[in-house]
């Protein structure tokens, strides 16, 4: 089991990435008509989740190829999202139109990168150590 976890967590991040990427280039883009589906969507919390996708599809990557760096981008995108987020809650204080599930999918959305950043670190580093003493 332990071979295939890398495989079986990266296709989870897989699947997570292009399901950010469709949903937020379909906003940006105005693709398929989502645009209207969000209602009242803030774009740099979109533009956040776009580049966090991308950086999952490279971290999907890392986990496959046992990187080190992979930890290291989602650790990046987290900050990336707690900075939107962080924005949000200052846009909406001030004023701003927003959807309040916005809130929510930013609070899930943090949450599950903290935890695949968690995990890329403890696998990662496990089978680097477990390789190099080998």
């Amino acid at each position: 089991m332990k071979k295939y976890l890398p495989y079986i967590i990266a296709t989870v991040l897989t699947v997570f990435a292009l399901l950010t990427l469709f949903l937020s280039t379909s906003v940006i883009f105005d693709l398929f008509g989502i645009r209207a589906k969000e209602g009242k969507y803030v774009l740099f919390v979109v533009w956040s989740n776009f580049i966090s996708s991308i950086l999952y599809l490279f971290a999907a990557y890392g986990f496959i190829k046992i990187k080190k760096w992979t930890s290291t981008l989602l650790g990046i995108s987290t900050v990336i999202l707690i900075a939107a987020y962080i924005g949000l809650k200052i846009y909406a204080n001030s004023g701003g139109i927003y959807e309040t599930k916005t809130i929510g999918a930013m609070n899930f959305r943090i949450a599950v990168t903290i935890v695949f950043s968690i995990i890329a670190f403890f696998t990662i580093n496990n089978q680097l150590n477990k390789n190099h003493n080998e």
